[in-house]
Parts: structure tokens; C-alpha cells; sequence
């Protein structure tokens, strides 16, 4: 029986989800918001920050709590696209080929250090992110629901390293970078590893797979205002035209700011979007999908920088009342 939830519903969820997750995830609220709103837009996240951050724990941590299959798969110079999808053996039992699943088959997998392995072995993740399928010997094998990528990028360190190709940054929904703590959060840290007595942390589940679908599908409740969807597609349009930007994002960024503004609409208790929630998530949104000129590659000006001089020039529209609402 499919399980409906209401948009409130959703965001008393989604509350006790991201206190859930900061049990063990200290001080980080914002970025976790960010990762929470691309799962319920049914987008993959890219974690992208300095070593010993808690990418690994925080992606682990929110599997257990939203209840799902967990699969963490370390990319490898030498890991094959097969080591991810899957293979056929032979069963000599049978005379016959059978398929034996890899660890793509999970309800949250973790594609730690996806930029360590060739662009071959990146590309088998392609199909799997955007048809959540995959394909193996001509034979098309369905992912559970849900399925969502939660992939980890080390920002500073590019020897035997392969940047990942626009086509695949395109795929993920968002990029999130955590940040260092401060002093008090790094303390909290500490004080909460010495009352667990043990190194590992476990989560008891808020919800489960069905109940996150539920929560995805509460989010296609929300309304988004014709002005609102306007700002959108004004925020992506005009980094097409930044004296330096290379490349903008395409209509896929639009697309992807009212996605997932409309999540954070959700998480904020709201069923309708502000343009303060499209501003919230266009730096996570709108950053990996900018390309800078190459003469500016070696200046200290970034993409996030572009974002924000964007977000300060381009008109937002005003919605302080929540839109008139059409049932039927």
C-alpha cells in the first residue's frame, strides 16, 4: 500500500531526520539541510572537501537514519566498471550464467573518492544515476527505490587523480562542502566520542525506504509561483553570460534550483517556494556547473564567487505570503 504523507508531515520528519544525523554530524545543520533537500528532490549529492570532514560519516549517518541498504564502494585506479555493476558467473551446478549484483544495488551508496579512478569506471555510474538501472551484457538489471549517490571528492590533492567530466557533474544535483568545524563544534566532537566509548556510531532508523518515498512524493505538493520559476531560470541563464564563465549552467540548473528549493521549502515547514530557498541552495546548485575561462584558472576567483556576485545582482522576486492555492 503506497503511504502518503502531508508537506507538515514531511517536515516534522525531516526535523527529527537532521537531528537524527547531528547525534554523531556536530554543527553542521546547514550543509546537512542541503544534503537532506537533494535526496528528498531525488538527486545525488557530490561531497566535495578536505580530508577528515565527515563526508564518510555524515553519508553513513544518513542512511541509518532514513533506514536504507548502505553500500560504501572505495574508487580505486584500478577498480573495474564490473566491481560496481556486477557481473555474470558461471554456476557450473546449472551449466548457466547468473548475475551476481555489485554494490550499486543498495538504497544509499557512498562512491568514496570518486575522482581516484579512471574515467571508464566514473562512467559506469552514468546510467545508474541518471536511469537508476544498469546494464551488463545487453541484459538491463532495475536499482531498488529509492537509490541515491553520495559521492566524495578530495579538493586538494590531484596527482593519480581524474577530474570528473561536466557531463557526469551535470548528474549530481548538488555539491556540498562541510567545512571546518569551530573550536566548540571540535570539542563537541570529542566529548560525544568519549561518552560512546567506541569508535563506531549507529543510528536508530527515523524512517525506511517506503517512508522516503513517501517524503519525495510530499514534495511534488509544493507550489512554485511563476516569478519564483522566472528567478530560476534568470539565476542559470545569466551565468552563460559572466565575462568569465566559459561555459554556464544549461537548463538542467534551472531545473535543479526549483527541485530542490522546493525540498528545503519542505524542510522549513512551507509548501510553497521563496526566493530566499533558491537562494539558500543556488551556491550548491549553480558551482559545479560553471566553467571558468582558462586565462582564470590559476586566480584566486572561484566559481562560488560567481554565484554570489549572481545572487546580488540579479532581481528576486518579492513572495512574502504564502500563493493563492487551486485544489481540484
Amino acid at each position: 500500500m503506497t503511504q502518503h504523507l502531508t508537506v507538515a508531515e514531511t517536515a516534522d520528519l525531516a526535523a527529527r531526520l537532521l537531528d537524527r544525523v547531528e547525534e554523531v554530524v556536530v554543527g553542521k545543520r546547514g550543509p546537512l539541510e542541503t544534503v537532506l533537500a537533494t535526496v528528498l528532490a531525488g538527486g545525488h549529492v557530490l561531497l566535495e572537501d578536505n580530508p577528515g570532514l565527515g563526508k564518510t560519516l555524515a553519508a553513513r549517518s544518513l542512511a541509518q537514519a532514513l533506514g536504507l541498504d548502505f553500500t560504501r564502494a572505495q574508487f580505486t585506479p584500478d577498480l573495474l566498471p564490473s566491481d560496481l555493476t556486477g557481473s555474470f558467473v558461471f554456476d557450473q551446478s546449472r551449466s548457466d550464467f547468473d548475475f551476481r549484483p555489485g554494490p550499486v544495488f543498495t538504497g544509499l551508496l557512498l562512491a568514496d573518492e570518486i575522482n581516484r579512478t579512471p574515467p571508464k569506471t566514473q562512467a559506469a555510474l552514468l546510467e545508474a544515476m541518471q536511469e537508476r538501472q544498469v546494464t551488463v551484457e545487453g541484459r538491463t538489471f532495475p536499482l531498488p527505490e529509492p537509490f541515491h549517490v553520495l559521492a566524495t571528492a578530495n579538493p586538494v590533492e590531484y596527482e593519480g587523480t581524474y577530474p570528473l567530466p561536466e557531463a557526469q557533474l551535470d548528474r549530481f544535483l548538488t555539491r556540498v562542502s562541510f567545512g571546518y568545524p569551530s573550536a566548540a563544534d571540535e570539542l563537541g566532537v570529542l566529548t560525544r566520542r568519549m561518552e560512546r566509548q567506541q569508535e563506531a556510531t549507529v543510528l536508530d532508523a527515523v524512517t525506511d525506504p517506503a517512508g522516503l518515498l513517501a517524503m519525495q512524493r510530499s514534495v511534488e505538493q509544493v507550489h512554485v509561483e511563476d516569478t519564483v520559476r522566472a528567478y530560476c531560470v534568470n539565476l542559470a541563464s545569466s551565468t552563460r553570460s559572466h565575462q568569465h564563465v566559459l561555459i554556464g549552467a544549461s537548463p538542467r540548473g534551472s531545473l535543479a534550483l526549483m527541485l530542490v528549493s522546493r525540498a528545503i521549502a519542505v524542510i522549513r515547514g512551507r509548501d510553497f517556494v521563496t526566493p530566499d530557498d533558491v537562494k539558500a541552495i543556488a551556491p550548491a546548485v549553480l558551482g559545479h556547473r560553471i566553467n571558468l575561462r582558462p586565462e582564470l584558472w590559476m586566480s584566486n576567483l572561484s566559481t562560488s564567487t560567481i554565484v554570489d556576485e549572481l545572487l546580488s545582482s540579479v532581481p528576486a522576486p518579492s513572495v512574502t505570503v504564502a500563493p493563492a492555492r487551486v485544489d481540484g
